[in-house]
């Protein structure tokens, strides 16, 4: 099964360092060496003049500063405009701007504000405030800079995890087996659908020999790359016979061994139920055990339904535990219907659950139609009055 790569490092990128930047727009000379003295006591402090308002943007664009100073009143350019402009424009939308001013006038400074400024002060300011000013200014604005930067970061590794959890729960799909189509010995069919990217649930179906049909459905608890390894390594352990001193004819004896091979304590405290029988093709005889998980439901040609219980204890939970075979012979005609508990544990607007009694009559009424299984699942969203289910929904309908 594919895993998720993701390093550290990727998880928690490294941001960038940004050093204070002032880039001061004036058109007199004399004010930029002013201010640039001004700012020689700032560490790592890097400062651009520009006297030609009407290169103002570009030299912004080109500089990146962390802070813009602007003169309000320059020939030939509008002060309040060109804060405007800074403001339409994409890489200094966000560029903290402090408005210099010979004016101490609020309407002046609401004009300013108004336009987009961030700050104002009357020049030539004190170089103390100036300073203060401007530290503050670009500390909240590199602060901004590496958040995006951060966002950006988080949410380039979420399309990886993305990518990389649809490629696993494309795997986990290629496991499961392929419908059996009308004319088969056993025709089979059936619906699987996750409460996330990745479920918890597996199932299977395969001939032991030419007369007899291995059928399992497992469920572990949880969703999540963690329910789904332990999903995929459980049902792998199934299709491949791996399990030592195991009979796979023998339901009870494939249920004590995964119970042995997959303590829970040794897989993160997660445990899982299963069904598991054989159909014997010749004498219509079905051996089954479960281990803590719900019935299967076989569906008589006259329309009755009867429960395949069998008593067990979830998988992993205790060493010691004990499974059984119970047996039914069904009759030509039957449907037999395998689910997880996700199929009817449900829950509709008044917090009431869906009874397997009803999930039995839903089988059973459905079961005379070619569409059954896709009538089981719009019942269950139907009585949920919504399209996502809250655990995995899966299905197998078998034609005996």
């Amino acid at each position: 099964m594919p895993t998720i790569t993701a390093s550290e490092k990727d998880i928690s990128p490294e941001l960038t360092e940004h050093n204070i930047k002032v880039l001061l727009i004036d058109d007199q000379r004399m004010v930029g060496e002013a201010v640039r003295r001004m700012l020689l006591e700032v560490p790592g402090l890097e400062y651009r003049f520009c006297s030609d308002p009407a290169q103002a943007i570009a030299e912004a664009d080109a500089f990146q500063p962390t802070v813009i100073l602007q003169d309000l009143v320059m020939p030939g350019v509008d002060g309040i405009e060109l804060v405007k402009a800074f403001r339409c424009n994409p890489s200094t939308v966000s560029t903290p701007l402090i408005v210099l001013s010979s004016k101490e006038e609020a309407a002046t400074k609401a004009d300013a504000f108004n336009a987009g400024a961030n700050d104002y002060l009357v020049k030539l300011p004190d170089k103390l405030e100036l300073n203060v000013r401007v530290r503050y200014h670009s500390a909240a604005y590199i602060l901004r800079l590496q958040r995006d930067e951060a966002f950006a970061a988080l949410e380039a590794q979420q399309k990886i995890i993305a990518q990389e959890l649809a490629e696993a729960a494309n795997y986990v799909q290629s496991l499961l087996a392929a419908p059996m189509p009308p004319g088969s010995p056993v025709p089979a069919d059936w619906r699987f659908i996750t409460s996330s990217s990745l479920g918890g649930d597996s199932f299977g179906y395969h001939w032991l020999s030419p007369h007899q049909l291995a059928i399992y459905l497992l469920d572990v608890c949880g969703h999540g790359v963690g329910a789904a390894l332990l999903s995929v390594s459980a049902i792998n352990t199934i299709r491949n016979r791996t399990l030592p001193e195991t009979d796979f004819a023998i339901p009870s004896q494939v249920l004590s061994g995964l119970n042995r091979a997959f303590p829970m304590e040794e897989h993160g405290g997660k445990y899982f139920t299963i069904f598991y029988a054989i159909f014997d093709t010749e004498t219509r005889e079905l051996v089954y055990a479960s281990g803590g998980h719900p019935p299967a439901i076989g569906i008589a040609p006259d329309g009755s339904a009867t429960q395949l219980a069998a008593p067990g204890m979830i998988i992993g939970a205790l060493p010691f535990a004990r499974y059984v075979d119970c047996k039914a012979t069904l009759a030509a005609g039957t449907s037999l219907f395998v689910f997880s508990d996700g199929c009817y544990e449900v829950f509709n607007g008044n917090q009431e659950m869906m009874s397997l009694e009803r999930f039995s009559e839903v089988l059973a009424c459905a079961a005379t139609g070619a569409d059954a299984l896709d009538r089981a699942v719009a019942t269950a969203r139907q009585w949920q009055n919504r399209q996502e289910f809250d655990d995995d929904f899966s299905l197998i309908q078998f034609q005996m």
